[in-house]
């Protein structure tokens, strides 16, 4: 989970995904990170925290840190909240395979497809609820088709 300075967006994705996870009894590797190296070892703005908590998830024990090229090499897929973060993730790729594992994350929702999650960072409460809404969605949809393709698997 990606976006600009891991303190907003991809730490709700974060810590909404990993509900998922739970929810699904999948186990899968996850983390966020940022493309800019703005706020390494902060927590989350406290904005997000405070609307990720109305929302049943905890994220204030995360910390920012920023997107290397060796992410390529941990992680399948790399979520990323907009198209410059698409961009600036895709000029670290060193091949195809890197650069087909980037995704943006809303095109996971059934719902949208080809939208950025919008950046809440100077906006107001409102913003940081329908970021959460629609990284909400978009992990629903993630883990509905990982469930269902463990659950294929195994028949």
């Amino acid at each position: 989970m990606v976006c600009l300075g891991n303190i907003c967006r991809s730490p709700v994705a974060e810590g909404v995904m990993r509900s998922k996870l739970e929810k699904y009894k999948l186990n899968i590797k996850l983390d966020s990170a940022g493309t800019s190296n703005y706020h390494i070892g902060e927590n989350p703005d406290q904005r997000s925290v405070k609307n990720a908590s109305k929302n049943g998830i905890d994220i204030s024990h995360l910390k920012a840190r920023q997107f290397k090229e060796n992410d390529f090499n941990e992680f399948d897929i790399i979520f990323v909240m907009d198209e410059q973060n698409k961009k600036d993730i895709l000029s670290l790729a060193k091949n195809k395979e890197d650069q087909e594992k980037v995704k943006l994350i809303l095109n996971e929702s059934s719902i949208t497809s080809h939208i950025n999650v919008p950046d809440p960072f100077f906006g107001d409460e409102a913003g940081f609820q329908l970021v959460f809404e629609l990284l909400d969605q978009a992990c629903e949809s993630m883990a509905q088709k990982l469930s269902n393709q463990i659950i294929s698997l195994k028949q």
